[in-house]
């Protein structure tokens, strides 16, 4: 059974698609807004590896933020990749980011140094540039692969500095495991295109 935007016009979707990153990039800062005002008691939602009761903070901490400025430095890679990841539907972005989300912040609980506090949407972030990176060549889409492409030229040097491992109070792993997440989100989230209909 066909969703709700099968309909959709290459205009709905963009239109849909800002609305949604617009009202998510809202969410962080209001949320920051809340911290700051509290003394920074979201904070706390951030992951402390292998801290058992930290499990329930895997989803929030994409969303919780350590000052203005680390929100800030998220928010334009955060606004550009979403909304060219939900441009082929929201559905299915919000399947990527889940996927992203939950098996970033497992591996951040997992592998992470202990005694951190981990939290922010770079997981996220990395993981919608490798979901982009590769899904075009992964679906067979000419335009998917020049998106790709243009995606590795604007962002790519970022991506791989925010891979070294000697930055202090960066989370490397957090990154690594979001870009890995969104690249495995590339395979399981692909589309099939529709076969041509037989003629005789």
């Amino acid at each position: 059974m066909p969703g709700p935007e099968a309909g959709w016009s290459r205009g709905d979707r963009a239109l849909a698609a800002g609305k949604l990153m617009l009202v998510w990039v809202a969410l962080l800062w209001l949320l920051e807004l809340v911290d700051v005002l509290t003394g920074h008691a979201l904070d706390g939602f951030g992951v402390t590896p292998r801290v058992p009761s930290e499990l329930v903070d895997v989803v929030p901490s994409a969303f919780i933020h350590f000052g203005f400025a680390h929100l800030a430095a998220n928010t334009v890679p955060l606004l550009v990749l979403g909304f060219l990841a939900a441009l082929a539907g929201l559905r299915r972005f919000l399947l990527v980011c889940a996927l992203i989300v939950v098996v970033d912040g497992l591996g951040v609980w997992l592998v992470s140094p202990a005694h951190t506090n981990t939290a922010g949407a770079s997981g996220l972030i990395f993981g919608l540039f490798g979901f982009l990176l590769v899904t075009g060549f992964v679906e067979h889409r000419p335009l998917g692969v020049v998106a790709g492409v243009l995606v590795a030229a604007v962002w790519g040097g970022s991506i791989l500095a925010g891979l070294a491992p000697t930055q202090s109070g960066v989370s490397w792993q957090g990154h690594l495991l979001g870009l890995v997440a969104g690249v495995a989100a590339a395979f399981v989230f692909r589309r099939h295109a529709t076969a041509p209909a037989l003629t005789r």
